[in-house]
């Protein structure tokens, strides 16, 4: 939801098409001045804000943080890494276990192949682009296995990448998988159907 009730709170989207992941928390809209802050994070080679970033992703996420063993980053394929030089989510979610003490788990998730950018695709090309695409490698499934995880991210457009993570580490036997993000596209209308 793009707003807080005050009380639990379930999207109309969440209860058509229940994610994986248990819940999602993120910091703010991603419009104005959060999507700038975001671009100038994952584009810019700006990572000036990641400290206050991550301040404000652990207060957005203390719920959720509260019972957390693990945090993990959604990865990006090597050919993007190689690009872009740096995961900004790995990135955050450093600043968050910095912050926390939670234990940071960097490698504990990985892309099995190589995805098309999601920019432009349709929800349910976005979901089908990221299927399958995430994997716990063999030398962590040990550490994930009954542990609860919370996956960051920069930006929940759809729910899709954040989704095919947490069905990942589900699979690799995480008890619970909670999501938290910096911003959220909270206008259905930006993503063509």
């Amino acid at each position: 939801m793009p707003f807080d009730t005050g009380g639990t709170m379930i999207s109309a989207a969440a209860a058509a098409r229940p994610p994986s992941y248990a819940r999602a928390r993120a910091v703010a809209r991603y419009d104005g001045l959060m999507r700038d802050l975001v671009h100038d994070l994952k584009f810019r080679d700006d990572l000036n804000a990641r400290g206050l970033m991550g301040r404000w992703l652990t207060e957005a996420g203390r719920e959720l943080l509260s019972g957390a063993d693990l945090i993990v980053p959604v990865p990006l394929s090597r050919a993007r890494l190689l690009s872009r030089r740096y995961n900004q989510a790995a990135l955050l979610s450093g600043e968050v276990a910095r912050l926390t003490g939670i234990e940071h788990a960097p490698l504990a998730l990985e892309r099995t192949r190589k995805t098309a950018p999601q920019v432009g695709l349709s929800r349910s090309e976005r979901r089908e682009n990221v299927k399958g695409a995430f994997a716990v490698p063999v030398r962590w499934r040990g550490r994930v296995t009954g542990r609860s995880v919370v996956v960051v991210d920069d930006v929940i457009t759809t729910g899709a990448t954040v989704d095919a993570a947490a069905r990942a580490l589900l699979k690799a036997g995480a008890a619970r998988v909670d999501v938290l993000a910096l911003a959220l596209v909270a206008d259905a209308a930006l993503v063509p159907e």
